[in-house]
């Protein structure tokens, strides 16, 4: 009799609180509801562990082999425990890096669980004792291994806005390089074996996310160094491309080092990327100019401006005005001559600002 007290003792408050912890919730932790989920989330792990700690302290003299059940579950939870951390942590941090990874909630999240009897509700008291002990386990067990898809789907978030950063840049000749991780070099926690959960362990996965997330960051960096935006904040259209084209003063074929933008009079010029004002002054044939160097050996070259509104050796960032349009040097009337240099030589700036348009929407989604 005792042992069937324990079992449905055992059953309704470790296998209560371990439902509540199952996939429904987990699969949320990727939604806008992240904090909120990870709370309870929290909450509940210290629920269950307080729980465990009650029972085995309860009934360590009169239990016998469950009690020795009971360690190993309690055992086991601890590793859940350690789990939680690493996934708030690395949910935390791909946040902060702007990435939010779709829920998770589907087939290969439920069938597991969907086994589990503790979620249909059909382990009661009377029950084998032993039998209650190991579906408790293997409940948690199934939690851990959703937590485990958490983390490969955050992985994969990452690694594929990675691969589209990198091959956007690719196309316009920038080819950063991104970190690399020592597979060598081993540690951490020890951690106790558990059974039922496949290897990798989940130290392998959580450090599989942090290693994606830190190239992720590498590459979104690159793509903020590049001069990649538009240099006017207002609606303008490109009144001459780059290349070859008639020359407004001598009507003959000659080359056009830039694209201009018509704009109005006295219009902010704003920098293309972050870097190093580097030229504040006048060029002969483009009139007041502003020079900003970039990584990758490019510069970008703003001319014909009315008025200086940043300083040489300034640092900036995409967006900062630098000036505003004016029609100085060999210019027929107000508008923007935009011109990016890659080792001194001029290149399309159109390139740039295309790729800059496809790399703001991989950001923002």
């Amino acid at each position: 009799m005792f042992y069937l007290g324990f079992a449905g003792l055992l059953a309704t408050n470790v296998l209560t609180l371990v439902g509540l912890l199952m996939a429904p919730d987990l699969a949320r932790l990727f939604t806008s509801e992240n904090e909120t989920v990870l709370a309870a989330y929290e909450d509940r792990v210290s629920q269950l562990r307080l729980e465990v700690d009650r029972l085995q302290s309860r009934h360590y003299a009169q239990a016998g082999d469950i009690n020795l059940q009971l360690q190993e579950l309690a055992q086991t939870q601890e590793v859940l425990v350690e789990q939680h951390q690493y996934v708030r942590q690395l949910v935390d941090k791909a946040a902060a890096l702007g990435i939010a990874t779709a829920s998770l909630s589907g087939p290969e999240m439920s069938a597991e669980a969907s086994r589990a009897p503790l979620l249909t509700g059909s382990i009661t008291s009377g029950g084998s004792a032993s039998a209650d002990v190991a579906a408790a386990a293997a409940s948690i067990t199934a939690m851990m291994n959703d937590s485990r898809l958490a983390l490969a789907a955050l992985s994969e978030q990452a690694t594929s806005k990675t691969d589209e950063i990198m091959g956007t840049l690719a196309g316009i000749g920038i080819r950063p390089k991104l970190p690399t991780f020592d597979d060598s070099a081993e540690g951490g926690p020890l951690l106790p074996p558990v059974d039922g959960l496949d290897s990798p362990s989940l130290v392998d996965d959580a450090n599989s996310v942090a290693e994606a997330l830190e190239r992720f960051r590498a590459a979104r960096d690159a793509a903020d160094l590049a001069p990649i935006h538009k240099p006017l904040t207002a609606a303008t259209r490109v009144s001459s491309i780059f290349g070859n084209r008639k020359d407004p003063f001598t009507g003959r074929l000659a080359f056009h080092s830039g694209i201009d933008f018509a704009a109005p009079r006295g219009s902010n010029v704003l920098s293309a990327g972050h870097g190093r004002v580097s030229f504040v002054g006048q060029i002969s044939g483009y009139g007041n100019v502003v020079e900003v160097t970039h990584g990758n050996g490019l510069i970008t070259r703003y001319a014909h401006l009315s008025a200086f509104l940043i300083t040489e050796g300034a640092t900036v960032d995409a967006g900062t005005p630098l000036a505003r349009v004016g029609s100085t040097g060999r210019s027929t009337g107000p508008h923007l001559h935009f011109e990016i240099r890659r080792s001194d030589t001029a290149v399309d700036p159109t390139r740039y600002l295309n790729a800059g348009r496809i790399l703001t929407k991989i950001l923002a989604t």
